[in-house]
């Protein structure tokens, strides 16, 4: 009777297994961990940044950082729903702009009173994002091409309405330019915008996370016909995701509004990009059904960090655009080396 001795691995073929193994387990970790990645990157980027410039974790500093994400992580919240279903939205930009104007416009040229005025705006915001959830799950037509005809009806009407002229936050009721009013905390002064912000961030991280409709939202993004087999009623998760988006988008130019403490129709043209990197940054797959708002969160801090810091070390813009691109494929490279995990 003769036995075959097993071959022991050499010194080589074990560090390639060991190497392996360190790498699925990263990868596992990733996977089941989205907003992980973007949060070390956050980290190591803030600790890089100070180290470089004692002005960057200033209270001052981070006072303007945080004030200058907060409508990209508005408007880049909605852009997340929507890219949890597979989609893409294009017309985010146009819809907040849009938006601000019809808001100034309500209240500076008809004369609706403040509130009014800020109601009947975010309702044509959400009308305008229904619109585009109608001709996607009714019209059946896709997202890039639905988003990329809305982009250029809304800024054309946005042109026509407002005369390509800017509306001054001085000639506005005071409950338009609110948003933009700071609270001091110690050195550190935060807006009512960015509380906005983090209140509409801590609602949809429940609602996705804990509540049917988020469970169907995920679901849908991650096969739509094998949700619909499961009985979920995926043309309306679509449609209600849209509108949603449409509403926060409007908030946004709300948030926009006090920012600028004016209403331009000549902003926004960077929002559709800036809220995508947001997104892809956070660690939400482009193909749907994977990352949240947390992420997306993170994405946005990230994107405003990088260009502080970079400002404040006087590199150019156009350099700036260069680092944030090279971010953003490194994210997606990363996604798709996390989606190929095996499971």
């Amino acid at each position: 009777m003769t036995t075959t001795a097993t071959k022991e691995p050499s010194p080589q073929e074990f560090d390639v297994r060991r190497n392996d193994s360190l790498g699925l387990r990263l990868q596992h970790l990733l996977h089941g961990n989205p907003t992980l990645g973007p949060l070390a990157v956050l980290i190591v980027a803030i600790i890089a940044f100070s180290i470089a410039n004692q002005r960057f974790f200033s209270a001052a500093n981070l006072s303007l950082v945080l004030a200058q994400v907060t409508v990209i992580a508005v408007l880049a919240l909605g852009q997340t729903l929507i890219i949890l279903t597979a989609g893409i939205d294009l017309s985010v930009g146009a819809v907040a702009v849009f938006s601000s104007i019809l808001m100034a416009s309500f209240a500076t040229k008809i004369g609706v009173p403040g509130l009014l005025a800020l109601i009947l705006g975010l309702i044509c915001g959400t009308a305008m994002g229904a619109l585009n959830g109608f001709l996607v799950t009714r019209i059946k037509l896709p997202p890039f091409i639905v988003t990329l005809g809305t982009l250029s009806i809304f800024f054309s009407l946005n042109a026509v309405v407002s005369n390509s002229e800017t509306i001054r936050g001085s000639d506005m009721p005071g409950i338009m330019t609110w948003t933009g009013t700071t609270i001091p905390i110690g050195g550190f002064r935060l807006t009512y915008g960015s509380i906005i912000m983090l209140l509409l961030f801590a609602f949809f991280f429940y609602a996705l996370g804990s509540t049917a409709w988020g469970k169907h939202v995920y679901a849908t993004g991650d096969d739509i016909e094998s949700a619909r087999l499961a009985g979920i009623r995926t043309n309306r998760v679509l449609f209600s995701v849209y509108t949603v988006a449409g509403l926060l988008y409007a908030v946004g130019a709300w948030i926009l509004i006090g920012r600028l403490a004016s209403a331009s129709p000549n902003v926004g043209v960077d929002y559709n990009l800036d809220s995508i990197t947001a997104v892809v940054l956070g660690g939400t797959s482009l193909f749907g059904g994977r990352g949240g708002v947390l992420g997306t969160l993170i994405g946005a801090l990230i994107v405003g960090v990088f260009r502080n810091g970079l400002q404040l070390a006087g590199v150019e813009v156009v350099w700036q655009g260069f680092a944030i691109g090279l971010l953003v494929l490194v994210a997606v490279s990363l996604d798709q080396w996390i989606r190929k995990v095996k499971t």
